[in-house]
């Protein structure tokens, strides 16, 4: 338990910017899962506009520093890639990809 007046009034701040960033990211959360809904949907159209909103409210979120700028622009970026890739497939949402492990069985059973 914190003694000093000082340090018990950092307890406080950090209790009210713990709150503030928790909601900042809930609803970021809730803004991409609608835009993945839009983009399994097939709609692409709605899946653009979703995007728009998404983008904005990633960069609202990095600007505040609640989430890193860097982590903010990798999450725009791979949500681009998954809406050209559904563009790309005329409508059809597009699977994302699996990156291999460090190698399957049969390689592993070959050395």
């Amino acid at each position: 338990m914190a003694h000093s007046l000082s340090a018990k009034k950092r307890i406080r701040q950090s209790i009210k910017r713990r709150a503030r960033n928790r909601s900042r990211k809930d609803v970021l959360k809730g803004q991409v899962k609608s835009f993945l809904s839009a983009l399994t949907g097939g709609d692409i159209n709605k899946a653009k506009e979703e995007m728009n909103k998404t983008v904005q409210r990633l960069d609202k979120t990095a600007a505040k520093r609640t989430i890193h700028r860097r982590a903010a622009s990798r999450k725009r970026s791979r949500l681009q890639l998954r809406l050209n890739a559904m563009i790309a497939n005329a409508g059809q949402p597009a699977k994302p990809e699996k990156k291999g492990g460090k190698g399957t069985k049969a390689a592993k059973a070959s050395s």
